[in-house]
């Protein structure tokens, strides 16, 4: 499972010009779903992401958590974070997760970070969807259950 995670002022997701999710202050995580992923993949992602101290702290210090920081989570399914690009032009899609497990296990993700207390918007899964969030920092990273 990979996670790209952006530290935001705000986000919001819309699908078909309806607004599914928005947040304020906290993390947009596109989620990509392997299909040899497991719960445990979700599992290591959420704890991870909750503790990972990538907000600042009064000294402008990166020291605090989204759970320190009473933060939100905008979580967005994106099947093309598991895309193969090594040949040629147009990427493979064959390490993603068929829709039927890659839907449980982000639903699974996303029920993960409520439970540690994490308020949670979503996107639409499988949808075309258009995000929008103003990235604080800018603060990106990359994480990956697998390595």
């Amino acid at each position: 499972m990979k996670a790209v995670i952006q530290r935001c002022s705000r986000g919001t997701v819309t699908v078909s010009e309806n607004v599914l999710g928005s947040i304020d202050y906290g993390l947009v995580i596109l989620l990509g779903v392997r299909k040899d992923d497991l719960e445990t993949d979700a599992d290591f992602l959420t704890q991870k992401i909750c503790g990972l101290r990538i907000f600042n702290d009064e000294k402008e210090k990166m020291n605090l958590s989204i759970k320190d920081v009473n933060g939100s989570a905008l979580v967005i399914s994106q099947f093309t974070l598991c895309g193969d690009t090594q040949k040629g032009r147009r990427p493979s899609f064959i390490h993603a997760a068929p829709p039927e497990i890659g839907k449980k296990l982000y639903e699974y993700f996303i029920e993960g970070l409520k439970k540690e207390g994490v308020p949670v918007a979503s996107g639409e899964f499988g949808a075309m969807m258009e995000v929008e969030l103003v990235n604080d920092g800018p603060v990106t990273f990359v994480l990956d259950s697998k390595q």
